[in-house]
């Protein structure tokens, strides 16, 4: 490990205990700024409202630390919206923002269109199909942006346990992103959780950011993060276990494709001649191919988008 990172981490990761709630108050007074909470959401009506109502209750009505809480649903075919409605959040459909762009699949499509329905100074992002949530996820990744002015972004790390094994969940990370991370951008080799998807920034940073459109997002962010603000500018908390669904092994297949695809771009921006993944699956005359498009869509930064410098200027 370069000694940099070493330092980094004795320097840039902090657990929950380092910021108490009360800690984090006082700073949000002081500062004034406001937080946005965002939930990307498809098709996760049996998790999304738990996730709301611990928010609203924790961090709403006890103690004032979240200003909106927005869900953006990116075509749910079940009962999504209506829970997370129910539940307390402000609902945006993904088609119904910038539908002068029309929009992609992806997770990193929602991440990037939320940006025109949030106000908040810090925007803060949980994924919505997480297991007897805490709002200290929120609480840990919003306290550093609020009480150190040189901080831009910060991941929450966490154990993610398979089938009851401690640490066995993160397959794609441990296989891909770690990899690539290491070889290719060593200074980011100290994130515990490089894919996490409970992280928050400044909206400042992140409307200078582009956003790849599919999973390649949270590898793409930390990479371009690096580059714009620097390594210091970059933090992370332990939050303790993270519960969620975990995804068969030809999705998480496909995911390592778009994150390897997000990569290579980055290290020269170039094209890939055959940007898709063939993967097999035992049917009624033997092993049959199914190949999948990979995410090669990337959206620029926010800043770029008229409506966006519009909505800032009004």
């Amino acid at each position: 490990m370069l000694r940099e990172v070493e330092h980094w981490l004795k320097a840039r990761s902090w657990s929950l205990s380092d910021r108490p709630l009360q800690q984090v108050m006082a700073a949000k007074r002081a500062t004034g700024q406001s937080v946005s909470v965002v939930l990307p959401a498809l098709n996760e009506e049996a998790t999304v409202g738990a996730i709301v109502t611990a928010i609203r209750r924790d961090l709403v009505r006890r103690m004032p630390l979240v200003d909106e809480i927005v869900v953006v649903d990116s075509g749910s075919t079940d009962r999504t919206a209506e829970v997370a409605a129910a539940a307390g959040a402000r609902v945006e459909h993904r088609d119904a923002i910038l539908p002068r762009i029309p929009a992609l699949p992806g997770k990193g499509e929602v991440l990037w269109r939320s940006l025109m329905v949030t106000r908040g100074d810090l925007v803060c992002f949980v994924d919505a199909d997480l297991r007897e949530f805490s709002s200290d996820f929120v609480t840990g990744i919003v306290g550093p942006l609020l009480t150190d002015p040189e901080v831009h972004l910060v991941k929450a790390m966490y154990d993610r346990p398979l089938a009851g094994a401690a640490g066995q969940g993160g397959r794609v990370t441990e296989l891909m992103a770690r990899p690539l991370l290491n070889m290719h951008w060593p200074l980011l080799a100290g994130f515990v959780q490089p894919l996490g998807g409970e992280y928050a920034a400044r909206r400042s940073l992140l409307e200078r950011l582009p956003f790849p459109v599919g999973y390649g997002v949270e590898l793409g962010m930390l990479v371009d993060a690096l580059h714009t603000v620097g390594l210091d500018a970059l933090a992370q908390v332990d939050v303790g276990v993270r519960h969620h669904r975990h995804q068969d092994g030809q999705a998480l297949g496909r995911m390592a494709a778009a994150i390897y695809r997000t990569a290579q771009l980055r290290l020269a921006r170039g094209h890939l001649l055959r940007p898709a993944l063939t993967q097999f699956e035992r049917g009624p005359q033997g092993f049959e191919p199914h190949t999948h498009p990979v995410d090669t869509e990337e959206r620029p930064p926010m800043t770029e988008i008229a409506e966006y410098t519009a909505r800032r200027v009004a």
